[in-house]
């Protein structure tokens, strides 16, 4: 494939990709992962008056993280749906905050602007990861730290997805975002461009009334679940919310009565030559 026709084809996957976090409301569930956002600032030590890039955003978790600790921060998404919920967050907790639609594949901002770049389950799903590193690696400043939080693959998340993909395959040819989670996938994107790379296995943990109630939410607002749902048939589907009711009842860690599932991530800070 020539590089013309890779772009083609990332340049339709993200407008996918764009559709399918646009549906669903995904801030129903990213407000339950804010403390992933809180551990991955105090991660990078981030001090206040830095100036912060959260890529790919979503809904705000690192960014509200980040403006607590009084930094100056831009969060960018492609997703301007989203950017508006967190938009929301930020005026709800008085916190000051430059929000604006951006790619990550290309941030429309000079080499060097930030002293922090952040991403929590965010910039790991462009579908151009050699290209979103490098964008990343080019915004931060020499010294300056780049913090990331991404799903691993052998965690519940990527069990998920490998189970979707059973349903539904993914474009061919096209890297699992999981490999954002995963230490030599990220020495082979920032090794060259680090003095110093730190990472950490820790874990989520999804708490859910139960298996149903979790299948419930993340039918109704994940935006990845819904699409996978709205291409089956009702039998498929059935099947589907079986399988995943399964996997939630093997890693369930409660007893019969709630659902805590602990999902594995990998939080990593790069600091730059």
């Amino acid at each position: 494939m020539s590089p013309g026709q890779a772009q083609d084809d990332f340049g339709a996957i993200k407008q996918r990709q764009q559709a399918t976090w646009a549906s669903g409301d995904y801030a129903i569930l990213g407000t339950t992962l804010q403390i992933v956002g809180e551990n991955l600032a105090e991660a990078v030590d981030l001090r206040a008056g830095e100036q912060v890039l959260d890529v790919a955003a979503g809904n705000g978790n690192a960014t509200l993280a980040a403006a607590r600790r009084f930094a100056h921060v831009t969060s960018t998404d492609y997703v301007p749906e989203l950017l508006e919920k967190g938009a929301e967050r930020a005026r709800a907790n008085g916190l000051d905050v430059r929000f604006q639609v951006a790619d990550a594949e290309a941030l429309p901002f000079v080499d060097g602007a930030f002293d922090v770049v952040l991403s929590t389950f965010g910039v790991m799903f462009a579908p151009d990861q050699d290209r979103a590193a490098r964008e990343l690696t080019r915004l931060v400043r020499s010294g300056g730290r780049i913090g990331l939080a991404s799903w691993t693959p052998e965690g519940f998340i990527g069990d998920l997805f490998r189970l979707i993909a059973s349903y539904v395959p993914p474009p061919a040819g096209l890297r699992s975002p999981m490999m954002w989670g995963t230490e030599p996938r990220i020495v082979e994107l920032f090794g060259s461009d680090a003095i110093d790379i730190r990472s950490a296995r820790r874990h989520f943990k999804f708490r859910y009334q139960s298996a149903a109630h979790w299948i419930e939410v993340f039918r109704n607002f994940y935006g990845p679940i819904c699409k996978v749902y709205a291409a089956l048939d009702p039998d498929r589907q059935a099947s589907l919310s079986q399988d995943i009711g399964a996997l939630l009842e093997r890693l369930n860690v409660s007893d019969a009565h709630s659902l805590v599932v602990p999902s594995e991530y990998l939080e990593v800070v790069i600091t730059r030559k």
